[in-house]
């Protein structure tokens, strides 16, 4: 039987799997003790609980246990990880190159650091949602230091060229730094064969807990470097202090676990109904999908309706199907997405799309639903839009003021 509201925001959150719940349960009550407690039971079964998540996550991503640094979120991993090494490669140069879609985490971030005399270089994007990467190599000066591209967008679900962007930035010595958020449990990721140096993750993208997430630091080829943005006891190989979410850190390892293990039954499953909902949906006149369609995450994408108002649309379904306009971390801002404006598409346009990130537990029945009722929606508010009606009696409403 299908249980309303259907949720299809996957992007924005993913619901906590229960083997994850139940793995975390025993370090609430029973193993509380503090990673750092060296001197008793208690603290030596919290630390050999977060060595082996340690591990966990690291088999995840191909890297080795000690290149994994602990925070609160992949927010706080993009901000120790850009501000760390601006203020630890100053001496080198203070040139930072990203793209203008990235997640406001990684622009908020760079844009603070302008004000403190960096220079950022803000690569556009083509209509695909695609870096170009002679734009990107052309950008490279003698002071860049650091590169940050996504792994793939929360938005549209593009993958970046990760590899090519990679081998320039070794071939002219610079750090390359991913956010890998959306990607991480996804697809497969290798910070190795994908020539990484720094990689940020969140546990609540990938069935885990909210509040717990880490950082990837490369210890060779190169020794990465970075100046701590939190300062106190010293954890976290010095990178980040403050007392270890233990039952965060366990639900994190779990969920890398599982990821790992379930990855590819989980697009196998995920993706015909991802291509289901995307081909009906645009059996709707007007209808686009925003992004690369070769290049991109197998449970998400973002369709556009034409003559529609997004919100309203939303607003004709969202007590039975949870969806988004865009990012979850800006939804509350009545401006059209700035990652579809970068595709090119116009402000009615931004406004008129819905993203929909399918998960684990996505059913086809709940698929079903979601493509009868907005189908319904979509058709209802064209009935009642002026514009619309214009549209249908061919007056090209791009020469109306």
């Amino acid at each position: 039987m299908l249980q309303l509201p259907v949720y299809l925001d996957n992007n924005a959150t993913t619901p906590c799997d229960p083997r994850v719940v139940a793995a975390m349960l025993p370090y609430f009550t029973e193993v509380y003790g503090n990673a750092a407690s060296r001197s008793h039971p208690f603290g030596w079964a919290a630390e050999e609980a977060v060595d082996y998540a340690r591990e966990q996550v690291a088999k995840l991503i191909g890297a080795e246990p000690k290149e994994i640094v602990f925070t609160s979120g992949a927010t706080e991993a993009v901000n120790l990880a850009i501000k760390g090494v601006y203020e630890m490669y100053a001496g080198k140069g203070q040139h930072i190159i990203t793209a203008v879609t990235e997640h406001k985490a990684v622009l908020d971030t760079c844009k603070h650091l302008e004000k403190q005399g960096a220079h950022v270089t803000w690569l556009p994007v083509n209509r695909d949602g695609e870096i170009d990467l002679a734009e990107l190599e052309a950008a490279i000066t003698p002071q860049t230091i650091l590169i940050s591209i996504m792994y793939a967008n929360n938005e549209i679900g593009v993958i970046q060229p990760i590899r090519a962007i990679s081998d320039i930035a070794r071939k002219h010595g610079v750090l390359f730094m991913t956010d890998a958020t959306q990607a991480v449990g996804k697809i497969p990721v290798d910070v190795n064969t994908d020539g990484i140096d720094l990689l940020t993750l969140s546990a609540h993208k990938m069935y885990g807990p909210k509040g717990i997430g880490a950082l990837y630091v490369r210890r060779r080829s190169p020794r990465v470097k970075l100046t701590a943005q939190i300062d106190g006891g010293g954890h976290e190989r010095g990178m980040r202090s403050g007392t270890l979410n233990v039952p965060g850190i366990v639900g994190l390892g779990k969920a890398c676990e599982l990821c790992q293990a379930e990855m590819t039954a989980d697009t196998a499953r995920i993706t015909p109904m991802r291509d289901h909902l995307e081909k009906a949906l645009l059996e709707l006149e007007q209808s686009y999908v925003n992004g690369s369609i070769s290049h991109r995450l197998p449970h998400t994408t973002n369709l556009s309706f034409k003559y529609v108002e997004g919100e309203a649309l939303m607003m004709g379904f969202n007590k039975n199907i949870a969806l988004s306009t865009g990012s979850a971390c800006t939804s509350a801002s009545l401006e059209p997405s700035y990652v579809l404006k970068a595709l090119g598409l116009s402000d009615d346009l931004a406004h008129a799309s819905l993203r929909f990130g399918l998960g684990r537990f996505t059913t086809d029945e709940q698929i079903d639903y979601a493509i009868q009722t907005i189908t319904d929606a979509v058709n209802k508010l064209r009935s009642m839009s002026p514009i619309w009606e214009m549209y249908k009696d061919g007056v090209d409403l791009d020469t109306i003021a």
